[in-house]
């Protein structure tokens, strides 16, 4: 695994600046804060993956909420969709605190990564076609990247599941024909690459993919995602990818 790879790319998409509108809100909106958060230093740039660089489990989300990741630094914390996914994750025994509050709260995921399709806040939770396309490189090379040890990845949303499809293919994946269509519970197999690289060789065999509706704030509060349907996706997909869960 390319430990330094990893470390040089969130580096890299942490100083991206490819989209005049998301720079421009994400900066606006560092700028301006939240009136609970007036005190914070705002992050204020694109928000890079968090979680061990050899991850068997990968969580992709939609993107950095403005005073959530946008403030923090961190995927999903400082917000309620985090504060729903990382309890999750802490109930099943994939996280070592229930809570995420700040990127120096001493929060340490086992076995799984979680990063997004698109890494900078967007105006009102919805990033364009087109600045999901330009983001789509960044996911490309994370799952490049991960692929040695990666075995399952949760989706969370349909957004996501479609972004995410294009650049399983781009990372060497096989992605079944029709695309599999988004739905709570999905499951679909990505094949493995062909040739030395293959599931007989470095980048590990085929690659399970789970979809499971978002941890936003519409969806928990509705109960159209509760916490027991979300610890059961995490718990299938840890178990696939090989993680021991409670």
């Amino acid at each position: 695994m390319d430990n330094g790879g990893l470390s040089v790319l969130d580096r890299r998409i942490a100083g991206c600046r490819a989209c005049p509108r998301l720079v421009e809100w994400r900066e606006e909106v560092a700028r301006t804060k939240r009136a609970a958060f007036a005190d914070w230093t705002y992050w204020g740039r694109p928000v890079p993956g968090f979680g061990p660089p050899d991850a068997r489990l990968l969580i992709l989300g939609l993107a950095p909420a403005a005073h959530g990741g946008n403030r923090t630094g961190r995927m999903f914390t400082g917000d309620r969709s985090g504060d729903v996914l990382y309890r999750a994750l802490y109930d099943v025994g994939l996280a070592s605190q229930p809570t995420a509050v700040r990127a120096d709260d001493g929060l340490e995921l086992y076995g799984v990564r979680i990063t997004s399709p698109v890494h900078c806040a967007p105006p009102a939770n919805k990033p364009t076609p087109a600045e999901r396309d330009t983001c789509r490189a960044w996911l490309v090379r994370e799952l490049e990247l991960l692929r040695p040890t990666l075995r399952a990845v949760v989706v969370l949303g349909a957004f996501g599941w479609q972004a995410a499809l294009p650049a399983f293919t781009g990372a060497g994946w096989t992605v079944p024909r029709p695309r599999p269509a988004f739905a709570h519970g999905a499951q679909v197999t990505l094949g493995a690459p062909d040739g030395p690289d293959g599931p007989d060789g470095p980048d590990g065999p085929d690659l399970s993919l789970f979809g499971c509706f978002h941890v936003s704030q519409r969806n928990t509060f509705t109960g159209r995602l509760t916490p027991e349907m979300l610890r059961e996706v995490l718990r299938t997909a840890a178990g696939t990818a090989g993680l021991r869960t409670r």
